[in-house]
């Protein structure tokens, strides 16, 4: 409960001021106005040479009580990177364009998103939760291979302060012009299968906005597994019938289609040809080949 959090807690917040569309220095305000009462709170806003990732290093290093990532989930998945493995819990206050790390867990459906994640974070509850390395870099939701990825880098920073989560609609729309099947391989657990894909996801989390990787419905943030759906369709007409389904397995509704495949997986290598680009928690960070393995239990962090 709030009044069991004493005013000596050292809470770290790794703030980033580029982030979503508001005006920064109001949501700070108002996030120092919420936490300063209850915590010794130290803020750090990040740079272009204090990244989120060496900001949390640093407040872990420093035997932070809490850290607190505000931002987007590229900032939140910067952070909790340095905090997988640790008994440091995070608390998320989402300020990005989508916030499906937030939204997984319950945190930012509020027409107040920063007022109600402060409120989650001084109510205390926690949670232990699945993370993830995808070719060792941190993971908390997931890794898009195609049609994701290039939705991804389409909808640069401009596209998304004019349009906001839109912009990523629309993005998606002008690929499925142009998004071609490729040949993957998936070795796991031992086996090797191979398909033809247009998009391939690897949740750990995922709200259900993240519409391609509802191969079976929900995707489950602490079962010590990773969601692999893997999506074709050979013309526009048809990816469209398939996102409508996939939507349909968001609301727990089976996805019947041979154009989708779901498997669970502990550890998982992908490969395709021709290489395709990756998107890991919302940033692009090259191509395949990619290697991922769920870390069960591996990050704590405060819900609803």
């Amino acid at each position: 409960m709030v009044g069991s959090l004493a005013r000596t807690r050292v809470a770290h917040l790794i703030f980033n001021p580029v982030a979503g569309q508001g005006n920064s220095e109001q949501e700070l305000d108002l996030i120092q106005r919420m936490l300063e009462p209850h915590f010794h709170l130290e803020v750090h806003q990040t740079t272009v040479d204090d990244c989120a990732e060496d900001l949390a290093e640093k407040a872990v290093a420093a035997h932070a009580d809490l850290v607190i990532a505000s931002g987007g989930d590229g900032t939140v998945s910067a952070v909790a990177g340095a905090l997988i493995g640790t008994e440091t819990p995070l608390g998320i206050i989402p300020r990005g364009t989508a916030n499906a790390f937030a939204a997984a867990l319950g945190i930012s459906a509020t027409l107040t998103p920063i007022r109600n994640a402060c409120q989650v974070i001084l109510a205390g509850k926690t949670r232990s939760v699945d993370a993830a390395y995808c070719n060792g870099l941190p993971m908390v939701l997931l890794a898009g291979i195609g049609l994701e990825a290039e939705v991804v880098e389409r909808a640069d920073r401009e596209t998304k302060d004019r349009w906001g989560a839109l912009a990523y609609l629309m993005a998606g729309w002008q690929q499925l012009d142009e998004q071609q099947l490729f040949d993957t391989e998936i070795e796991m657990d031992g086996k090797i299968e191979r398909f033809q894909a247009g998009a391939i996801t690897i949740a750990n989390a995922a709200p259900i906005t993240s519409v391609l990787a509802q191969g079976i419905g929900q995707v489950v943030f602490d079962d010590g597994l990773l969601d692999v759906t893997i999506a074709s369709a050979s013309s526009k007409l048809e990816a469209i019938r398939l996102m409508t389904q996939l939507i349909g397995a968001a609301l727990m509704k089976p996805v019947n289609s041979p154009n989708v495949v779901h498997m669970g997986a502990r550890r998982l290598k992908v490969t395709t040809d021709p290489p395709q680009k990756v998107v890991v928690d919302g940033e692009v960070i090259g191509t395949t080949p990619v290697e991922i393995e769920c870390i069960p239990g591996g990050l704590t962090v405060f819900v609803p």
